[in-house]
C-alpha cells in the first residue's frame, strides 16, 4: 500500500516535492519562538524541538539539531551544499551548514517554513 501524505498547497508542493525555496524573511516561522515542536508538513514526522531553534538572521527558521535522526543529509548535485530532507517521506526541508559559530553545536539547519508545521507544547 502506498504511503498517504497530507495534501499540500501548490507552494508547499513546490518546496517539499520539487526542492524549491521560499523567499527569505517571508516564512511564518522565521521570527517565531514559542515552545513546542516542528513536524514535517507532508507526513507529520517530528523533526525539531523549539529548544533547538535560534535566530540566525538568515531569513529562514534555523535549528542547531534535529530530533533523534529525523532528518537526512544529501549532497546537492552541484556538490556545494548539503540538502536536508525528512527521513520518513524524503520531503525537502532546506540545507544544513556547519562551522558558522552561531551556537555551541556549530550547525545550522536552514529550513523553509512551508516544509514544517508547529505543534504547541
Amino acid at each position: 500500500m502506498e504511503n498517504q501524505y497530507n495534501k499540500l498547497s501548490p507552494d508547499e508542493e513546490y518546496i517539499i516535492i520539487h526542492k524549491g525555496t521560499e523567499r527569505p524573511f517571508t516564512g511564518e516561522y522565521d521570527k517565531f519562538f514559542k515552545p513546542g515542536a516542528y513536524v514535517c508538513r507532508r507526513c507529520n514526522t517530528p523533526l525539531y524541538h523549539s529548544t533547538s531553534k535560534f535566530n540566525s538572521g538568515c531569513g529562514w527558521p534555523s535549528f542547531d539539531d534535529d530530533m533523534d535522526g529525523a532528518v537526512s543529509r544529501v549532497p546537492d548535485k552541484d556538490g556545494r551544499r548539503i540538502e536536508i530532507v525528512c527521513k520518513n517521506c524524503g520531503g525537502h526541508l532546506g540545507h544544513v551548514f556547519a562551522n558558522e559559530r552561531f551556537t555551541p553545536k556549530n550547525t545550522r539547519h536552514c529550513v523553509n517554513s512551508l516544509s514544517i508545521k508547529f505543534i504547541p507544547e
